[in-house]
């Protein structure tokens, strides 16, 4: 002990007090807290000079003051974080409380940051303008920007806090910054893996490798975090597909010696695959039977384990057991694994639970989001009782609705034993979108879009987009609104305003001008069964000729080419549709986007003649199924098929017929299968048609009223280039027919040209040398019609590109009717930003 130290301590107790002496430093002052007598008079505080003495006195409270409640007022001044330095003495009987205030932070200033904006490094740091100078807060901070960096990938950033003094006990504070160069992984590696490649397991995580495209995305940055959310994916992936025992052995981030960055190495044991072996229900509840719970089953004898499978059967049987009046019966799977037979027998005992209730249910953080749009997501409320499996899937839900950075649900004791009280933590994100998009496709020339849109409108979850685009083939706008729990029911509700022009091409020979309107109404049978209904109204008109200033011999020659089919749709002027329809749609995909496994399958129908100009009735069907094959390749089959038909007596307008080409069998133009009008042909042979030689382009399609078509590819990944460069091959098969036209084929005289309209005066044509055509003789329409299979075969290169999705399809045509138009180059794409 120092020489001052003894004789403080021994001036001390001479005086009958007890001292505690601390020998620690702060702001280089020795910190000496010695405690008062019991019966002391007054406190003077000395040294302050923006807090108030009153302050500074309220934090020993009333007397008397002992040795422990002066420690204790010691530590709270020192805890505010206002002052430097706190002695504590007595003098005279007062007690004597000498205090150095910190200095206050004008303003926090950083310097030197380029790859990260001051607006996010001010939200990590806790000292702010206006708050005392605390040391251990700024090296706190100065910590915290470091961290910052290191998560963006620049580990040898340096951080140097630095005070500017302005007089009067002010300063500023001025992070100076050196980024350092970016460190990204440079190499994700996979010991261990068998039954699946390393690039299918890159896809599972969502740590990327840095390449040339690494200035697009921050994934690519060494993130302990992120690498351990990444175990998390790997396993339930694992577990998804059968593989129970797997385990992951060591995550390990090593620097490249050679430079370069991060090599990421994941050893795994993936175990061997198991099926599902006996999968039953056992009730321990007397009026519940697990015959009758087993319908809620997802699980099956046979198939491949899925632990996803088994936690929906442990959802489903929840809730049928509450239905039957016993909120607290909980459901917990059991399973015996089989190693000789490679199966797991799965039991879910069903029990009456702890009697628990929630008795209220407290939401934190969401600034935006209102409190009815977070708790409309529980199936349970106040007063109901608590069940952890459906807490689990509001937990769910709310992630899924994309509106929070983060969710958690947590539980604290309540006001009894038996009573919980469920805790809410959100962190809204923003929900609001801006897209600029623009692309090219062989059918639709260059178009662009510009759409503004908010998924979560005033905090209320309803959606709201505004679309406009511009192309030059077509242009248009579009305005929708969904309100997803309509009328507080599970009940998506939206409606739909639009507009579209589109333009003639070499494809369709007339361009349309169609406004309307729909309604729409979606919901959720199951999780993956949904119904959608919806009701549209629309008027459509077709423009021919788009030259309006030609003269009458530009018109002749303009509409000489087009159907009479097609110039008596447009004679009748703008038609009114007036439709109900509904979809219903199965959808087990593992993912929406870039599914590569699962099945999903939809029936559409339209039902038109509730009010309007025309009546038909629409069906049509898709399903495709996707199987991972060997490797990460992926085995796509589809099936499509459609059909529709007028009713009331009257003939189908030709617009409502389907027209088919690539979006049926690749390989063929827009429009280039099904019915063809071929009258232009006849008439450009002065009624002796010789059929073959016939010029493509005075065929008009017609479309059909029935098509149906099969299609499978197969894609598979270039592994010789980086899985981030989203690149990948396709080959595929098509098949498929478009057949039937439904419209008429005479048409009786029409007015002559004048200056505002001209349709010409029908001549016929002898049809009688068409094949396969549905009508003979002399007729204004000579419509070819052949149900023959077309098929193709072909290859793809598909790009998921920083500009968007691009695909690129080249197709050898192996079978086609006479009158078919092929096309076999096709290139899609687009971008948004």
């Amino acid at each position: 002990m120092t020489a001052p130290l003894r004789v403080l301590r021994n001036l001390a107790a001479a005086l009958g007090l007890a001292v505690c002496v601390t020998g620690a430093t702060v702001a280089g002052s020795l910190i000496v807290a010695a405690p008062a007598a019991a019966q002391s008079s007054s406190i003077v505080v000395e040294g302050n000079r923006r807090v108030d003495s009153d302050t500074i006195r309220s934090y020993f409270g009333s007397g008397p003051y002992t040795p422990g409640k002066i420690d204790e007022a010691w530590k709270a001044l020192y805890g505010t974080g206002l002052f430097s330095d706190v002695q504590i003495s007595q003098s005279g009987g007062r007690i004597v409380v000498r205090v150095a205030e910190n200095e206050v932070i004008t303003r926090v200033v950083f310097e030197g940051n380029r790859k990260l904006k001051d607006e996010v490094l001010e939200g990590e740091v806790q000292s702010k303008p206006r708050a005392p100078l605390n040391r251990s807060t700024v090296q706190a901070d100065t910590q915290r920007i470091i961290e910052v960096y290191r998560r963006s990938g620049r580990s040898d950033v340096r951080v140097n806090p630095v005070t500017i003094d302005r007089g009067n006990g002010r300063v500023d504070l001025v992070f100076e910054i050196t980024e350092g160069d970016k460190t990204g992984i440079k190499d994700i590696k996979f010991v261990g893996n068998k039954a699946f490649g390393d690039w299918k397991l890159r896809d599972v995580i969502s740590t990327t490798q840095t390449n040339w495209l690494s200035f697009l995305k921050s994934t690519d940055v060494y993130d302990p975090d992120r690498v351990n959310s990444d175990q998390e994916l790997l396993r339930r992936f694992y577990l998804k597909n059968g593989y129970a025992d797997f385990r992951i052995i060591a995550a390990t981030a090593e620097v490249d010696p050679a430079g370069g960055g991060y090599i990421l190495t994941f050893t795994l044991d993936e175990g061997e695959q198991y099926r599902f072996g006996k999968v039953d229900v056992v009730s321990n509840i007397r009026d519940v039977s697990g015959d009758s719970l087993r319908r809620g089953l997802r699980a099956q004898e046979g198939q491949i384990y899925n632990a996803e499978l088994v936690e929906k059967s442990v959802e489903n049987l929840t809730i049928e057991v509450s239905k039957s009046g016993y909120a607290f019966a909980q459901v917990r799977p059991r399973g015996d694994r089989d190693f000789e037979q490679k199966r797991i027998n799965v039991v879910f005992m069903v029990e009456e639970g702890p009697r628990v209730y929630i008795e209220r249910i407290d939401i934190r953080g969401n600034t935006r989001t209102r409190d009815f749009v977070i708790r409309r997501e529980f199936d349970i409320g106040e007063g109901d009782a608590y069940n952890r499996v459906l807490v689990d899937r509001a937990e769910r839900r709310l992630r899924n609705l994309g509106y929070f950075k983060t969710v958690k649900i947590a539980t604290e004791p309540g006001s009894a034993p038996d009573r919980v009280i469920l805790v809410v933590d959100v962190e809204d994100q923003p929900t609001g979108e801006f897209a600029v998009s623009g692309g090219y496709s062989t059918s639709d020339g260059v178009i662009g879009e510009i759409s503004l849109g908010e998924k979560n409108f005033l905090g209320r979850g309803q959606y709201v987009k505004v679309s406009g685009t511009l192309g030059q083939n077509s242009q248009g706008a579009e305005f929708s609104f969904t309100e997803p729990y309509f009328l507080g029911y599970r009940l998506a509700a939206g409606f739909d305003l639009y507009w579209k022009e589109t333009q003639t091409t070499s494809y369709t020979p007339y361009g349309t001008n169609t406004i309307g309107g729909g309604l729409r109404f979606g919901l959720p049978i199951t999780d993956e069964v949904t119904l959608a209904l919806r009701y549209n109204l629309y008027q459509r008109e077709i423009e021919l000729c788009d030259d309006y200033t030609a003269t009458a011999a530009y018109y002749s020659y303009c509409l000489d080419s087009i159907s009479w089919a097609i110039r008596d749709a447009a004679f009748q002027g703008a038609t009114v549709t007036s439709a109900l329809g509904y979809t219903l749609s199965f959808n087990s995909l593992d993912n929406n986007l870039n599914p590569t496994q699962g099945f999903y399958a939809e029936l559409k129908q339209d039902f038109a003649g509730v009010g309007g100009d025309v009546n038909f009735i629409r069906t049509t069907g898709d399903i495709r199924h996707y199987t991972p094959l060997y490797g990460d390749s992926v085995l796509i089959l589809r099936g499509q098929a459609g059909y529709v038909s007028s009713w009331g007596g009257d003939q189908l307008d030709v617009l409502d017929n389907f027209y088919m080409g690539p979006n049926l069998v690749r390989g063929f133009a827009p429009s280039g299968i099904g019915p063809r009008d071929i009258a232009p042909c006849a008439a450009s042979n002065k009624g002796t048609p010789i059929w073959y030689n016939c010029v493509e382009g005075e065929t008009n399609a017609l479309g059909g009223t029935t098509y149906w078509g099969v299609s499978a590819e197969i894609q598979f990944p270039f592994t010789f280039l980086p899985k981030d460069i989203g690149m990948k091959g396709a080959i595929f098969a098509d098949a498929g027919s478009l057949f039937d036209y439904g419209g008429p084929t005479k048409f009786p005289a029409v007015p002559k040209w004048d200056k505002d309209n001209y349709y010409g005066n029908p001549n016929l044509v002898n049809c009688s040398g068409v094949q396969s055509s549905k009508t003979w003789g002399y007729n204004n329409v000579c419509v070819f019609d052949d149900n023959a299979i077309r098929s193709s075969v072909g290859v793809s290169l598909i790009w998921q590109s920083p500009f968007g999705p691009l695909r690129f399809d080249y197709a050898w045509v192996l079978s086609q009717a006479t009158y078919d138009q092929t096309q076999a180059f096709r290139f899609s794409g687009g971008t948004r930003f």
